[in-house]
């Protein structure tokens, strides 16, 4: 079990850039593929990019596909998500997952159920 503290969320304008940052502690992040997701008010959790232990694979959810950009450093225990280009639409509460990947160097889930440890979000608020 990894404990997970999300970090940098905000209130910014549309076509503002930020990066949110997730510290992990408990075991090695490397054991660990990594996985962000947001929940809007009255929505289901929602996929949006996810790493596998080493970082040398990722997904994205074509909502996110090509603004947002999820990276890991495992000497600093710490996940990444860097979004741009932000929109009203992105205001949500954006929480940090961790799945146990068990030796699996391909491993990176895009499903919520496939996740072992949550982080309790940041809040992200984008104004028009």
């Amino acid at each position: 079990q990894v404990q997970l503290v999300e970090s940098g969320g905000g209130s910014v304008q549309a076509g503002d850039s930020l990066t949110l940052s997730c510290a992990v502690s408990g075991d090695t992040l490397r054991s660990y593929a990594m996985g962000w997701f947001r929940q809007a008010p009255g929505k289901e959790r929602e996929f949006l990019a996810a790493v596998s232990g080493s970082g040398s694979l990722t997904s994205y959810a074509d909502s996110v596909k090509g603004r947002f950009t999820i990276s890991r450093d495992n000497a600093k225990n710490t996940v990444y998500l860097q979004m741009n280009s932000l929109k009203p639409a992105d205001t949500a509460v954006y929480f940090c997952a961790a799945a146990r990947a068990y030796g699996r160097t391909t491993y990176i889930p895009r499903g919520k159920l496939e996740y072992d440890d949550w982080g309790q979000g940041t809040q992200l608020t984008v104004s028009s």
